[in-house]
């Protein structure tokens, strides 16, 4: 794995200026994100504040500071989405140049490769080497880059940002994160092996699809439409098994997640309530870290 990812990171470095800019502009986008929550915060405590003071009689809700903050929120909205969009067309095209010169360099190998390669695979094998394997390759780039930089980026702004509300709340929420991390190491553990066999069991399907088709005309003169099915079902039911298997196991990643931050949400939701009835922290600060 190591060894692929310093390949891939070696293929992608002739694109190293769109790559620098796509991720200046995701970690851009996520730190608007990251910061809204908390601008909003200020609106939150202004409104409750206002109208506890309208409830006493002592004075009123702010509508024109509240005002102010929604269009600063809406604003910086507005840029995370303008950002968010460049760099997810840059990440497009750039993981599409990847796999041009990945197809590139494939089609020029095989032109190098000595016949005996080829005795021993199916073309429909090295058929799916160049089209299934550097597609997911290429969905992969424009999806997993992406998201590890806004996640990476997401996770250190949200710290900061906890941090300086109330380091009491931050431990709390930072006590589920062991659990999120076990779970997912649990459901990857699992999944990977999988989506490794469909990738290799669609190689085979696709081999005998093709030499089945192609060579219809022989299969049929020598009486071998029952053993040709038999080798089809086989295949066809291993791909069917590890398909169903590893989409099923990554399925199961979001409602996981979800699980785990809705304890985190409840345990944070009851400690905030507690410090704020207590006057430690603000109302829009507990509006904050649910929303973050």
């Amino acid at each position: 794995f190591k060894g692929s990812l310093l390949q891939l990171l070696r293929a992608m470095g002739k694109y190293k200026l769109s790559l620098i800019v796509v991720v200046v502009f995701a970690i851009l986008s996520t730190i608007f994100n990251i910061a809204g929550p908390k601008i909003l915060s200020k609106a939150t405590t202004a409104l409750a504040t206002g109208w506890i003071a309208k409830l006493r009689g002592t004075g009123a809700i702010d509508f024109g500071y509240i005002g102010k903050i929604l269009l600063i929120l809406l604003g910086m909205y507005l840029l995370s989405a303008a950002f968010s969009f460049i760099q997810g067309w840059l990440m497009t095209g750039l993981s599409q140049k990847v796999c041009y010169d990945f197809r590139r360099q494939i089609s020029e190998k095989i032109n190098r490769l000595p016949l005996a390669y080829f005795e021993k695979r199916t073309v429909g094998e090295v058929l799916s080497r160049i089209t299934n394997d550097v597609d997911t390759l290429g969905q992969s780039l424009n999806q997993s880059v992406t998201q590890l930089i806004t996640s990476v980026t997401t996770m250190i702004g949200v710290l900061i940002m906890m941090l300086s509300i109330s380091p009491k709340m931050t431990l709390i929420a930072l006590l589920i994160l062991p659990v999120s991390l076990a779970l997912v190491l649990l459901v990857v553990k699992f999944s990977q092996k999988y989506f490794k066999a469909q990738q290799a069991t669609l190689g085979v399907v696709n081999g005998q699809v093709e030499e089945i088709y192609s060579g219809h005309n022989v299969i049929k003169a020598f009486n071998r439409e029952n053993a040709v099915l038999a080798d089809f079902n086989a295949a066809n039911d291993k791909l069917y098994e590890s398909a169903w298997k590893s989409q099923f196991l990554s399925g199961l990643m979001q409602p996981i997640m979800n699980f785990v931050g809705n304890l985190g949400y409840v345990a944070v939701a009851v400690a905030g309530s507690i410090f704020a009835a207590a006057g430690a922290i603000t109302i829009g600060a507990v509006s904050y870290t649910h929303l973050t």
